[in-house]
């Protein structure tokens, strides 16, 4: 099975190389996390479409350009109006072999009615297959999550959990990876540093 790479080194390694590709991938994380530079690592390894939802276009554009660490030049496109999801499926249509989709954030289409919802996923997992491409739906934690978001969780091949705390005067973060379909679920989670780049934290936790 063909792997696609994230972008980031010490997490392809720990998955056997990559992402299988044709998945779809959910990255659960906290509003006030570093979460975005998993998406602006993954924009550097095949051309890519950014579906904002929230964000303007612009605002993502800019924050890619100021971003110190590397990054791709992805076609981002607006999806927030009146009709995200129908928007949403038109563009995903149009992605052309190998490519990469991220949706960003994808609560907003998790609010759409349960069973178009399910129609758009069930869409966008056979246009990946069938493309080979990957998909990174970013979705937030928190009191505010959307009905659909188990629904997320159940059509996705592979699922991303940050956890972020503030633990004194140190800022923690730990990747979960506690579902992938066709290959392994990591038993720990791994803890990272998220700066100009997502890179493994080597610190020893002192008890």
């Amino acid at each position: 099975m063909s792997r696609l790479a994230t972008g980031i080194d010490v997490l392809d390694r720990q998955l056997g190389g990559g992402i299988p590709a044709g998945s779809i991938v959910l990255l659960a994380a906290d509003p006030a996390s570093q979460s975005e530079l998993f998406l602006h690592e993954l924009t550097t390894t095949r051309g890519t479409l950014w579906l904002t939802t929230i964000r303007s276009a612009e605002a993502v554009t800019d924050a890619l350009e100021r971003n110190p660490g590397p990054t791709g030049n992805p076609t981002v496109r607006d999806v927030g109006g009146d009709a995200p999801l129908d928007t949403a499926s038109s563009l995903v249509r149009d992605l052309p072999e190998g490519a990469n989709l991220v949706i960003d954030v994808v609560d907003v289409l998790e609010r759409s009615e349960g069973a178009r919802y399910r129609k758009f996923l069930n869409d966008l997992q056979t246009h990946m297959v069938n493309t080979r491409g990957l998909t990174v739906l970013h979705g937030l934690k928190g009191e505010s999550v959307p009905d659909n978001r188990d629904l997320t969780e159940h059509m996705a091949d592979v699922v991303f959990d940050l956890d972020t705390k503030i633990d004194g005067s140190e800022i923690v973060n730990r990747l979960a990876v506690p579902k992938f379909r066709g290959g392994r679920a990591l038993n720990e989670t791994i803890k990272l540093r998220l700066a100009e780049r997502v890179t493994v934290d080597t610190s020893r936790d002192i008890a």
